[in-house]
């Protein structure tokens, strides 16, 4: 057998190589109905305010005066008069504030989940029921009706040493389709000429691509002005309308590349960093300044025979330490987790990666976006 070797020109040996190299995967692509809201499809919050009975003497106190005058208003309506000047003093109830979510396009009858959270000094509202609620929107005007017994996951216990154990949040409950509807909101929805979707994360790239998936899948119906929202048009038949948006919501969209960000979190120390994100050629160097200072007394007592009187003299003792610097050098295009891999391997802090990726960015190092909440 012979073998025989045969030269190639570059360009095919670059082009063989290629083909042995697993393709770079393509930017994932999303269903429109997560990347776009439906203007005039939304949720709406409700809140009103009332009173939790049945506890267990677990309600406000004597010192709450809104909740005696909240009893005193509430017996009256069932015809009972309490005399003028009259404290209404019931450890059994509680004054609350109730909160829930209109869903978009819930009609008359149908029910909703409601939170109920302790307005007073409760102390648990387990075991309670709450009387019935109106709930109101922005407008003042009442949307639903709320009541029922609160289911509460938390528990709280005390002895009469003063000891006590409190688990979770006993002051706030929830109702389980605790709100009737009575009221609906009107929607410009299916009335407008056309159907405008607002990008939750505005994207320009984005915007194109949503424009021409919908142009390409239904027509030429799909337009923007900017990279925020899109604007399309849509039958006028209701039925038809509502099928059209279950049809657009399912096209699959590329989103357009964001730019990477570095989130810090300056309340709990948090550190969260986009994939991608990348520095350029730099050296750091970080070290820790600790100052010490302690407070004793040192007492000076004369003897019998003399006429001094004791003293008392502070002494401070202040001791500084500069700790151990350490330089961290990386190449240009070096990602940013290889980074914090390094720096958390030396035992750095939440604080110390956020004051070293703070320095970075000012640098200009940064190949993305820091942002602070």
């Amino acid at each position: 057998m012979t073998f025989r070797w045969i030269q190639l020109p570059a360009a095919a040996l670059a082009l063989a190589a290629a083909a042995l190299l697993p393709a770079a995967p393509a930017q994932a692509a999303q269903t429109l109905r997560n990347l776009v809201s439906i203007e005039g499809v939304r949720d709406n919050p409700l809140v009103g305010y009332g009173l939790v009975v049945g506890l267990n003497g677990s309600g406000d106190s004597t010192q709450v005066k809104f909740s005696s005058q909240s009893v005193i208003n509430m017996l009256k309506q069932f015809g009972v008069k309490v005399p003028d000047g009259t404290d209404a003093k019931s450890k059994n109830v509680a004054t609350v504030m109730v909160s829930a979510v209109f869903p978009p396009g819930y009609r008359r009858g149908q029910a909703i989940d409601i939170t109920v959270s302790s307005l007073g000094d409760a102390k648990s509202l387990r075991g309670g029921a709450l009387l019935l609620t109106p709930l109101r929107a922005a407008d003042n005007e009442v949307y639903a009706l709320a009541q029922g017994n609160v289911v509460v996951g938390g528990l709280a216990a005390a002895g009469k040493s003063g000891s006590s154990v409190t688990v979770n949040t006993p002051t706030s409950g929830r109702i389980p389709n605790g709100a009737t509807i009575e009221r609906e909101i009107a929607t410009d929805f299916s009335t407008k000429p056309s159907i405008r979707l607002s990008l939750r994360h505005p994207h320009f790239q984005t915007a194109t691509n949503i424009v021409e998936s919908i142009n390409k899948k239904f027509g030429d119906i799909a337009t923007t002005t900017d990279g925020t929202s899109v604007d399309v048009a849509a039958p006028e038949n209701p039925t038809q309308r509502v099928a059209f948006m279950a049809k657009l919501e399912t096209l699959a969209i590329e989103v357009g590349e964001e730019n990477p960000k570095v989130v810090f979190n300056s309340r709990t120390g948090t550190v969260v960093i986009a994939d991608g994100l990348r520095v350029r050629a730099a050296a750091v160097t970080h070290g820790s300044l600790k100052v010490v200072i302690s407070e004793n007394s040192k007492v000076s007592q004369p003897n019998a025979f003399a006429q001094g009187t004791t003293q008392v003299t502070p002494q401070s003792n202040v001791s500084v330490d500069q700790g151990s610097g350490q330089m961290f050098k990386w190449p240009a295009g070096a990602k940013l987790q290889t980074i914090i891999d390094t720096i958390n391997a030396l035992g750095a802090s939440p604080d110390d990666i956020m004051a070293i990726l703070q320095a970075l960015d000012q640098a200009g190092a940064i190949e993305g976006e820091l942002v602070v909440i």
